[in-house]
């Protein structure tokens, strides 16, 4: 139970983050509604710092290295989801597209980072692939996406791999709170520069705006990265990745309990194999 109870708390809380861009972005543009994320959740995080009196890296190329991967996982993957959906791409489709993330992991780990992915591996991440498929199948409106939507979060997709695989293969040595807040510190004034350039800044300060803002900076700023960091650096790259195959079929029930979006048969059986996939893939050799 201990053993699975990081990853499948991490699945959970990264999940919520397409349902938070359905909930705020009728009342918020994209680069204002992350600059507000990203600044409350870097003040959390220094805190938290400084109150545990975790170090901070000491090295010049960490904090560098620390710049890579945060602005790809913060900036290009968070505008690839939150700006293909704004733009009408259906939720499901983007969590479609970025699960693709263990398969193109899968086949850089080997000459990037020097892990072997095994043949059970690599069923496992194919049957998470057929069940992810399976789930979205019914949930996608297809004609809804563009060529631009679909440009936009394959740019998410890109960047979540590349981030993971830099933060495995540079980042191993660096303290994951310390690491986070710096990430943090770096990508925020990119999104306020993006706001005062491009958007008019205007806010709805809705119950539901209020609501998402809350979850996205303290469940998923300061808890889903600081897991996902923390899972990285506990086990090898493609493992986690395959984590992300759990992600559209749980998005489907969350969607269903919070807004009413019904899924069949077909979305059940598709989470059943997402789920065995991931378990094969991550399961221990004996």
């Amino acid at each position: 139970m201990r053993e699975w109870m990081a990853p499948l708390t991490f699945v959970f809380i990264w999940s919520t983050g397409f349902v938070v861009a359905r909930l705020t972005l009728p009342h918020v543009e994209t680069a204002t509604f992350l600059f507000l994320r990203y600044c409350l959740a870097t003040v959390l995080v220094v805190g938290w710092v400084i109150a545990a009196r975790a170090p901070w890296p000491r090295e010049p190329r960490q904090w560098l290295h620390l710049a890579v991967a945060g602005l790809l996982m913060h900036l290009l993957y968070m505008l690839g989801v939150f700006c293909a959906i704004e733009r009408g791409l259906p939720a499901g489709l983007s969590s479609l597209i970025v699960s693709l993330q263990p398969i193109l992991t899968a086949i850089l780990v080997g000459p990037l980072l020097k892990e072997t992915v095994t043949g059970r591996q690599w069923s496992g991440l194919a049957l998470g692939l057929l069940g992810t498929a399976m789930v979205v199948w019914e949930k996608t409106a297809i004609g809804l996406a563009t060529p631009v939507t679909v440009a936009i979060s394959v740019m998410g997709l890109l960047a979540v791999t590349a981030g993971t695989l830099w933060q495995k293969r540079f980042l191993g040595a660096v303290d994951v709170r310390s690491g986070v807040a710096i990430q943090y510190m770096v990508v925020a004034p990119f999104y306020g520069v993006g706001a005062l350039l491009f958007e008019s800044m205007k806010i709805d300060w809705t119950p539901d705006f209020l609501a998402g803002m809350a979850w996205a900076v303290l469940a998923l700023s300061v808890g889903a990265h600081t897991l996902f960091y923390w899972l990285i650096k506990r086990g090898s790259a493609s493992k986690t990745a395959a984590l992300f195959y759990l992600v559209p079929p749980t998005t489907a029930v969350l969607a269903f309990a919070l807004f009413g979006e019904s899924f069949g048969l077909l979305a059940l059986a598709g989470m059943v194999v997402a789920v065995a996939g991931v378990a094969l893939a991550v399961r221990k050799t004996a």
